[in-house]
């Protein structure tokens, strides 16, 4: 069958727009879709091809890329009679934010429509898109990760696939995105303390740069710890971390400041140090995090 084009990309908000630029810079064929035509100009102008509908982007490419909002707005484009014709025998790689179930739920339905599916999520923001640095996990059937590779490749310097277990990439993004926001709010906090205590917020930015290979040998030893379940012999104990924690719930309830964020780093701790893991690795706290969902 002759395709139109090479891919199709359904969404063109700023990841979409970007996905979609770095497509037409390594030399692909791109026909896109959006609710809103006017997304679409500038890409027309660099040589995309506009679909009149869903179904139609759909039609003129092997590989189909959504990237819309969230599942429920991409389950509302694909789930009609005449975009399921269409995407029959066709790759759907979907870079929509969801979680590891609504992945499963959404291959299910691939598969019963005869449809290639791939799941993935984009650890990059718009700007980084293209870039060596930028990376994109990916799980699913081999074969649609197969016929989409070279795709992805241009979308990414660091492309992730982590097989066919197809809710994979959604749990190590959301892993990642839990790390990366929970450190989110301990420099915020950071910066409030810094605020309260009248010194430079700026220079918090540069300490943390350079000490991001430090924090991230930090990180590795823990997850080993946890996949081990061995919390012996620590350098820096449980209880030592307990402590530095209070005096951050201290200084907050000194100076006046949102405690929000000690305060719940206090509880889990604290719970940690009465349950006897003080003297354990810091790691030991997933034992709490393991209780507590029972």
């Amino acid at each position: 069958m002759q395709h139109m084009s090479d891919v199709s990309v359904i969404g063109l908000g700023q990841m979409g727009v970007a996905l979609t630029r770095a497509l037409l810079e390594h030399g692909y064929r791109v026909t896109v879709w959006n609710r809103t035509r006017l997304k679409a100009e500038s890409l027309v102008q660099a040589e995309a091809v506009l679909a009149e509908s869903a179904a139609s982007a759909v039609d003129a490419s092997p590989v189909v890329i959504m990237c819309v909002v969230d599942y429920e707005t991409a389950d509302s484009i694909l789930e009609t009679k005449e975009v399921i014709a269409a995407l029959t025998g066709r790759v759907l790689v979907q870079l929509s934010t969801g979680s590891p179930q609504q992945a499963r739920e959404s291959e299910a339905w691939a598969r019963a429509r005869n449809v290639d599916y791939l799941d993935g999520a984009i650890a990059a923001t718009p700007v980084q898109i293209g870039k060596p640095n930028s990376t994109i996990f990916v799980s699913g059937a081999q074969t649609a990760f197969q016929r989409s590779e070279s795709l992805l490749r241009s979308l990414a310097g660091n492309v992730v696939y982590l097989g066919e277990q197809i809710g994979t990439a959604s749990a190590v993004d959301l892993a990642f995105l839990s790390y990366l926001f929970g450190s989110m709010l301990g420099f915020f906090h950071g910066a409030r303390l810094l605020e309260a205590e009248g010194l430079h917020v700026a220079s918090l930015g540069p300490m943390i740069a350079d000490t991001a290979p430090a924090i991230g040998g930090m990180m590795k030893n823990s997850a080993d710890a946890i996949a081990r379940d061995a919390y012996e012999r620590p350098e820096s104990s449980l209880k030592i971390c307990a402590e530095g924690v209070e005096l951050l719930l201290r200084q907050a309830q000194e100076a006046r400041i949102n405690n929000e964020f000690p305060n719940l780093a206090s509880h889990l701790f604290g719970k940690a140090v009465a349950a006897g893991y003080g003297d354990e690795k810091a790691a030991a706290l997933i034992k709490v995090l393991r209780a507590d969902a029972h």
